[in-house]
């Protein structure tokens, strides 16, 4: 929902776009940034201590009416915020002819603590008075600086822990596995098992040699695949209802889990209608199995995995290709 303002303001969308990011002079890999979560993961950036991110950014804004307005002097801010350190810093986008922005922000790390909300303002000098905000951007974007993937929503706890000897019982019967997903409280969680794969924490947080960053990306991915897959089959299986069977939508983690999988699980249907498919479907006991198909590909496309594999193939084919023989 929009704010109301008792002067004049853009009706027509405004749209942000986070193009690439450095850390330190070093270009951040592109799987780190997600245009469909508008997040951006700093976590894997490559070291542990670094001290500041830039962002280059691109605005697109109603250009007609921009022109014609009842407005001057316009100006596009593009302002990061955290409100656990209360830090704040903007950018100031040039802004084009053609009705867009560009330019940079920059991300001090020591401002930072855990996650900033990237948005984007349009001011200008409105009846006389300057410095009025007469736009902002649809929708916001989210510079996290512990994740591992970009991932829109940060509602997910990552515990490294030894499944065998660890305070946690009941993970000692999957002591074998890696990693497990857990979602049947508020908020779900992944549990990297420190005791079953020697060095597995170290590479996921790590920076590494080129064929260590392949590994880690492949992991990463194959993690936050499980992770989407868990949290869907989570969030469908417990659904509030209507008297005559049509299902509620969830709140928290699981909406938005559903909001962004759905459209991909059954495609061609709107939110609602799609819901009550899977309930029906899930309940009747019919078609359930081809469900599982349109999970697996909606979990695959939130967690880049055939982004993340191409890069690995591309990866070792160059390094046999340059391999002295």
């Amino acid at each position: 929902m929009k704010s109301s303002f008792p002067y004049p303001t853009l009706f027509g969308d405004i749209d942000l776009k986070v193009h690439s990011v450095s850390v330190d002079q070093s270009e951040l890999p592109y799987t780190m940034i997600s245009p469909p979560d508008r997040t951006v993961a700093l976590h894997q950036s490559g070291r542990q201590a670094w001290e500041c991110a830039t962002l280059r950014l691109e605005a697109t804004l109603p250009r007609e009416e921009l022109g014609s307005g009842a407005w001057t002097d316009v100006v596009c801010l593009a302002v990061l915020s955290e409100k656990a350190t209360n830090a704040r810093t903007v950018g100031r986008l040039h802004l084009a002819e053609d009705g867009t922005a560009r330019g940079t922000v920059e991300l001090a790390r020591m401002r930072h603590r855990s996650r900033a909300t990237l948005t984007l303002l349009v001011v200008a000098t409105v009846e006389g008075v300057a410095g009025r905000v007469i736009g902002s951007a649809v929708q916001d974007w989210y510079i996290d600086l512990k994740a591992s993937a970009p991932v829109r929503q940060r509602e997910i706890e990552i515990v490294e822990v030894d499944f065998r000897e660890g305070p946690h019982a009941w993970l000692r019967p999957y002591r074998d596995s890696a990693w497990i997903v857990e979602t049947v409280g508020d908020i779900p969680t992944v549990y990297l098992n420190t005791g079953a794969v020697e060095g597995l924490t170290e590479l996921l947080s790590g920076a590494g040699s080129p064929a260590e960053k392949i590994v880690r990306d492949l992991t990463a991915g194959q993690i936050a695949q499980d992770a989407w897959t868990a949290m869907f089959h989570t969030a469908v299986s417990d659904l509030d209802e209507d008297e005559d069977g049509t299902p509620h939508m969830p709140t928290g983690w699981r909406e938005a889990v559903l909001r962004m999988m759905l459209p991909d699980v059954v495609p061609g249907r709107g939110l609602a209608e799609a819901l009550h498919e899977i309930t029906r479907r899930r309940t009747q006991g019919y078609g359930w199995a081809e469900i599982q198909t349109g999970v697996q590909f909606a979990a695959s496309r939130r967690s880049r995995t055939s982004r993340n594999l191409t890069s690995a193939l591309r990866s070792l084919d160059r390094a046999e290709r340059t391999t002295p023989r």
